[in-house]
């Protein structure tokens, strides 16, 4: 039971950051789709569980990624992806404080990060995972307060 729950709130965390989920019944869809059929009242537990917060937008945010999401929205330019690589773009003097909340956040696709002035260079461990990366990235950079 306890397994099986935290396999489901694994594939919640993955979900919310992946896509843009407004909804419970949207999260329950999503999770069906990925193999983890359950009601939205196991949602709605899952969510308070995790510590889940709705932003202004109505978008779910995982409360780890809450300073990344306000670092990110208000002071990220640009985000570039090479490979494995991603260059994120930062208004100037902001890159070292952005990349410390991507560290921060412990995301599972970031190997670690390289801050300059106004650029990081982040640094995972498959392309797969850059893709992932900036996929989160631009997601944040598209919420506003």
């Amino acid at each position: 039971m306890v397994k099986r729950r935290n396999n489901r709130q694994d594939a919640i965390r993955q979900i919310v950051r992946d896509k843009s989920i407004k909804t419970q019944r949207t999260l329950v869809d999503e999770l069906e789709a990925a193999g983890f059929p359950c009601t939205q009242a196991t949602i709605s537990r899952d969510i308070a569980d995790m510590g889940l917060r709705k932003l202004p937008e109505g978008v779910y945010v995982l409360a780890e990624d809450l300073h990344l999401q306000r670092m990110v929205s208000e002071l990220v330019v640009s985000v570039v992806r090479a490979n494995n690589i991603v260059v994120v773009r930062s208004q100037a003097g902001a890159a070292q404080g952005v990349a410390a909340a991507i560290d921060a956040a412990g995301l599972p696709d970031v190997a670690g990060s390289i801050a300059g002035d106004d650029t990081i260079m982040v640094i995972c461990i498959t392309e797969e995972e850059a893709i992932s990366l900036e996929q989160l990235i631009n997601k944040l950079r598209n919420v506003r307060k």
